[in-house]
């Protein structure tokens, strides 16, 4: 399995807007290429004493950053069963954990292709969302003072949100077959 670098139109974007997509690009190659070259069962291997596994992380952060870009047009209630952490049911937990991970019906390729997708999605709205000022509430979570956001912090949110993930792969890849991301 090859990982395909995602690469941005940035000739559309100029300035903030160009950074932010080339940071996005930058973290999500590094997290794409821990999965060069594994099978499905190394992407779902947990070869840490953490349940993480890279087919699971590319997965998760496939879904943060859907679920961040549609915050970013429609605000919390677009998070899903996320937007109000006191209301979340046993089956919204059990949907979160599996977001964890690839199921068996899942592939690798499958999880890059869907992550492609949601790159695209994601691009396309930080060149053309008309304000990076434009501010939504925030879920309601523990982990959010509440508050809003603007889309300019999303975008950064999404690249630390990749790039914390991308460090977790790496570690995970070293561990299955000695392979490193850098160095």
């Amino acid at each position: 399995m090859s990982a395909t670098t995602i690469t941005p139109d940035v000739t559309t974007a100029t300035g903030e807007r160009a950074d932010l997509l080339d940071s996005l690009a930058k973290a999500r190659h590094f997290l794409r290429f821990t999965a060069r070259d594994l099978t499905d069962e190394q992407a779902s291997e947990q070869s840490t004493v953490s349940e993480l596994t890279i087919g699971g992380l590319i997965k998760h952060v496939t879904l943060v950053e859907r679920n961040w870009a549609s915050f970013i047009v429609d605000g919390a209630d677009a998070m899903g069963p996320g937007k109000d952490f006191d209301e979340m049911t046993e089956e919204d937990w059990v949907e979160f954990a599996d977001s964890f991970r690839l199921t068996s019906t899942e592939t690798l390729a499958g999880a890059l292709d869907a992550y492609a997708a949601v790159a695209a999605r994601t691009d396309e709205l930080l060149r053309e969302l008309p304000s990076l000022d434009a501010a939504q509430a925030l879920p309601k979570a523990p982990w959010f003072a509440e508050g809003e956001w603007s889309a300019r912090r999303v975008f950064i949110h999404i690249v630390s949100e990749t790039t914390q993930h991308s460090g977790h792969a790496d570690i995970i890849r070293e561990s299955i077959d000695g392979a490193k991301s850098m160095g």
